[in-house]
């Protein structure tokens, strides 16, 4: 099969990697990708978001499959795209239509869909620039903290944690003014809880899924959780506290009834789909969805899936995944994330980064990377890098990463110390 991944990210090169392990996989080309994905396969210069150009790669190289990363592509329609041409119809797109791909692209829609299916989550409201004067009076009178999150899509950055009415206030105003786009033209206030949290993926034909291996990852840019979110620096799976117990849990109150809900509101989901929970006193409840494989989830959700992970998406394709068992090795599997100092704000680009060649018994997966005129891998984003490494257990999956992570270098280099340790 020739196969066509969409984005160029870190979560696209560990896709990559799997997908070019796949027997199935004669040709494997990705658009853009990245410095690591060509590795894998065949980087195509074209944007995720360029419908017609991918068209048109696609009839050219006779494309068989469609894997989509990334969710602005999903969001935007790509695989309405392709099911409504008939010249690329017959082509497979891994991923939600633009109707599903709602539940990441408006937590707004999403809320109450949860709300509308029973779908255990924090109670919230929404709230637009013209309803200010409800929301200030509203959240003077929240229980503190309390949760505010830009509607749309802000690549992970649209949620804040207020401690104050008056942080509350100001935030508000501030993400209808503007601070994340068009994103923060309705800001949905939510209730906080305690507890801890963890993120569970599922696969999906629209009928039956497969649950892939429970992961936790830690998306403040400092030690000891603190500071600002970021789109992740680093992760772990499985999360100790997944037990048997809780994932039944999270199973029957989370999974099902949005399944059950996609289907009686006649919303069609196949491809991934991503819950990301709190574990608040051993009840689950669900944060967010979002309508793609996380990122750095992917980076240790990957290397612990065992089959061949076409033979998964032909079976979502066909629809025949009940028939289509997802073997998961039972060792554990960590990532730390390389980023550039200043990140998630201001940060420089552009400095070599030396050390990947010798590193040992783990996978590094690029991410903010790119090369130079003069052929040299330098850094070219906030979070560069991420180390993964399997392990008997979380902490010896851990100090292989951190070992590697200490064999790279380049000028800015900046990772987190501590991820993993409150569950080891």
């Amino acid at each position: 099969m020739n196969i066509l991944l969409l984005g160029s990210g870190g979560r696209e090169h560990a896709l990559a990697w799997k997908i070019a392990q796949s027997k199935h996989c004669s040709q494997l080309f990705i658009a853009p990708g990245n410095p690591g994905t060509a590795t894998c396969g065949i980087n195509v210069p074209v944007a995720a978001t360029d419908f017609d150009a991918l068209k048109s790669f696609c009839l050219l190289q006779a494309i068989d499959m469609v894997v989509v990363g990334p969710e602005d592509p999903l969001v935007k329609g790509v695989v309405d795209y392709f099911q409504q041409d008939s010249s690329i119809a017959h082509i497979p797109v891994i991923g939600p239509n633009k109707t599903a791909a709602q539940l990441e692209g408006s937590k707004a829609f999403a809320k109450a869909f949860m709300l509308r299916n029973q779908v255990q989550t924090p109670a919230y409201k929404t709230f637009t620039a013209a309803d200010s004067d409800a929301a200030i009076a509203y959240l003077q009178k929240h229980a503190m903290p309390v949760v505010l999150k830009a509607d749309g899509l802000a690549a992970g950055k649209g949620v804040v944690i207020c401690q104050s009415p008056e942080e509350a206030i100001e935030e508000f105003r501030q993400m209808v003014s503007g601070k994340f786009g068009a994103a923060g033209n309705r800001v949905v206030v939510e209730q906080f809880l305690t507890g801890i949290e963890l993120t569970v993926i599922i696969i999906t034909d629209g009928q039956s899924y497969r649950i892939l291996p429970p992961s936790k990852d830690y998306k403040r840019i400092s030690d000891g959780d603190t500071g600002l979110n970021t789109g992740g620096m680093g992760a772990v799976s499985p999360p100790p506290f997944a037990t048997d117990a809780f994932m039944q849990k999270v199973q029957s109150l989370i999974i099902e009834p949005t399944m059950q809900g996609l289907k009686k509101e006649g919303i069609h989901y196949k491809g991934f789909l991503y819950f990301g929970l709190f574990n608040d006193r051993n009840e689950p409840y669900v944060i967010e969805y979002n309508c793609r494989m996380g990122d750095p989830e992917t980076q240790v959700i990957m290397p612990r899936v065992a089959s061949d992970i076409i033979e998964v998406f032909q079976a979502v394709a066909a629809e025949t995944l009940a028939n289509q068992p997802l073997e998961i090795d039972p060792r554990p599997c960590t990532t730390v994330i390389l980023a550039s100092h200043g990140y998630p704000g201001t940060f420089e680009k552009g400095f070599p980064i030396t050390g990947i060649d010798q590193t040992t018994d783990c996978m590094v997966f690029q991410a903010g990377t790119a090369q130079n005129e003069r052929n040299e891998l330098v850094t070219a984003g906030g979070r560069v890098l991420a180390v993964s490494a399997y392990g008997q257990t979380l902490d010896e999956a851990l100090r292989t990463c951190y070992i590697n992570a200490g064999r790279i270098y380049y000028d800015s280099r900046y990772f987190r110390r501590d991820i993993g340790f409150d569950v080891i």
